[in-house]
């Protein structure tokens, strides 16, 4: 069994918030396809890493949406990135996968 999470961006590069509809669709497409999913969305996580052009250091306030699945689809995951990627106008969307054990 893999968690998967993913780390989605609050606002765009300009600071402007996304609707509520486009996080919906990610909810909706990960319900139908997974069965149900765990998004923290209450107190967005701040996520902080050093620019490698400016040297200056960047910040996104961001939400963690987990999916639990039996079997990890990485071409799946890889393609779904790129949509994300896409619908949140990013350069990277973090997604990453953890082995685990339901207990």
């Amino acid at each position: 069994m893999h968690l998967v999470q993913i780390l989605i961006p609050v606002t765009d590069n300009d600071g402007l918030r996304f609707e509520r509809r486009t996080f919906e669709g990610v909810r909706r497409e990960l319900i139908a396809r997974f069965g149900g999913l765990t998004a923290f969305v209450q107190a967005p996580a701040l996520g902080l890493w050093k620019d490698a052009q400016s040297g200056t250091t960047a910040k996104d306030d961001m939400i963690l949406v987990e999916v639990m699945v039996e079997a990890f689809d990485r071409e799946w995951w890889v393609g779904y990135r790129a949509e994300l990627e896409h619908t949140f106008r990013q350069d990277e969307i973090v997604v990453r996968a953890i082995v685990c054990e339901r207990i």
